[in-house]
């Protein structure tokens, strides 16, 4: 936040619903101001009534570069980045179509990274901000059938991982949101699904149900993740990465364990490999 300013402004992708929403109550109850990218602005019309001149809403959809430079100039200042914009698709690797594996980087991927590159020379010359990626825990492992989204929240990450080495020094957080499974919108009318095939019934098929029957019933409550994500920007020391709910802890912990005992059994054909 620059020295002349008392509160911050967000700029928060997906704001109208599920994690999105629930990030803009939490930028409101901290004293901030918000500007709503969404793709169907009259979808905030509420909200914005509800709070007078604290939220801007500016149309757009991530796919589309030029409307994210016109959301960036319109919103002026930008003090918070969330990249939060995204959707659930289940399918097997062969049964997503290539279209799909596109449409998923487009809007997990290319579209988060396009709004960072738009935001990062205002932040750069303050030398203050904040880029939160909503990523998954998904994005740190992933699982039958859910390979196109884990691709996308994984390679987010990874850059992400290498934005925060090339700005940190510069005053800029970067914080890697990793939620489990959390009460939005995510496994319900919206999660898309690739055209089946047989053989994948028992490893996907059991991906397909147990997503679609957990719609409303997830452990996880959105706005205490975004009250944790406030907490974890004002912490003294930041985190790269904030693994929401117990499942994500879990099972993040579960993979870098299966990742330690790889490395354990086959470290010696790895040094093995010198000249």
């Amino acid at each position: 936040m620059s020295a002349e300013t008392t509160s911050r402004r967000w700029l928060i992708t997906g704001a109208n619903s599920g994690f999105g929403a629930s990030f803009v109550r939490a930028a409101l109850a901290a004293g901030d101001e918000v500007i709503a990218a969404v793709r169907r602005p009259e979808t905030m019309d509420d909200m914005v009534a509800a709070h007078p001149g604290r939220i801007t809403v500016v149309a757009l959809d991530v796919r589309d570069a030029e409307a994210a430079r016109r959301a960036v100039e319109a919103a002026g200042r930008i003090d918070v980045l969330v990249n939060n914009a995204g959707y659930g698709i289940v399918g097997a690797i062969e049964e997503t179509s290539d279209a799909e594996l596109r449409d998923v980087m487009e809007v997990m991927f290319h579209g988060p990274l396009n709004l960072t590159r738009l935001v990062l020379p205002q932040m750069r010359e303050r030398r203050s901000g904040a880029i939160v990626q909503v990523s998954s825990m998904g994005g740190l492992l992933s699982f039958a059938g859910v390979g196109a989204y884990s691709a996308a929240k994984g390679a987010l990450e990874l850059a992400s991982e290498a934005l925060a080495a090339e700005v940190n020094s510069l005053g800029i957080q970067v914080l890697i949101v990793e939620p489990g499974a959390f009460r939005t919108s995510f496994a319900g009318p919206a999660l898309r699904m690739s055209a089946e095939i047989a053989d994948y019934t028992d490893t996907v098929g059991a991906t397909r149900g147990t997503l679609a029957s957990s719609d409303q019933l997830q452990e996880g409550d959105p706005d205490k993740a975004a009250a944790a994500v406030v907490a974890a920007l004002g912490m003294e020391k930041p985190p790269l990465r904030l693994a929401l709910g117990a499942d994500a802890v879990g099972a993040i912990r579960g993979k870098l364990a299966a990742v330690a005992d790889d490395l354990d059994a086959t470290a010696h054909l790895g040094l093995s490999t010198a000249h």
